[in-house]
């Protein structure tokens, strides 16, 4: 509960207010659901997306493309990537990257799953789809390194400006990541 006031601050003072409104049913109902959903929700076996079946609605779906793995720190990051309808393949969430400074090393996330995934299956292409932190460059280099050997095509998600963003207020990190995954029109 206190990283949750930590880092959601702002959000948890609004449910606080939100809830004390609701009468004695709604806040029942409320933490039975809360109840319900620690009780229900799992890790898919597959993917380590978060679910109530395993394998997961995404990684069951014949529809999409098995031979392609986008690979993500976290489940929000599988929630933000379909968001955007573009992807059609399926995922791998790490639970976390790489930080030596946070005692984090490759043996306290999801490679060796991951690793396990291309092993036994006919993977054409993992997409490296860490956050562009050190952390996540870290773990994408790391990632990089394991995979090519495979004969897996290995790609990363660009990193730039945003939409809308103007050159004079860009950084130069990110200037320079534009620039390098810069594309022919």
């Amino acid at each position: 509960m206190k990283d949750f006031l930590v880092y959601g601050h702002k959000t948890a003072a609004r449910l606080a207010f939100h809830v004390l409104d609701w009468n004695e049913e709604q806040t029942k109902e409320f933490v039975n659901s809360i109840i319900n959903a620690k009780k229900n929700l799992k890790y898919c076996s597959k993917c380590f997306n978060i679910t109530d079946t395993d394998p997961c609605p995404i990684c069951a779906n014949p529809k999409r493309a098995q031979d392609s793995i986008c690979v993500v720190e976290d489940v929000r990051d599988v929630v933000a990537m379909e968001r955007t309808h573009e992807f059609k393949g399926v995922y791998h969430v790490l639970h976390g990257s790489i930080s030596p400074m946070n005692g984090i090393g490759p043996d306290d996330i999801k490679i060796k799953e991951l690793l396990a995934r291309l092993m036994g299956g006919n993977i054409k292409e993992v997409i490296l789809a860490t956050n562009p932190r050190v952390e996540g460059e870290a773990t994408a280099m790391y990632l990089s390194k394991l995979i090519k050997p495979l004969g897996i095509k290995v790609s990363r998600i660009a990193h730039g400006i945003p939409v809308g963003g103007d050159l004079e207020y860009t950084d130069e990190v990110t200037l320079t990541k534009a620039l390098e995954g810069r594309r022919e029109m």
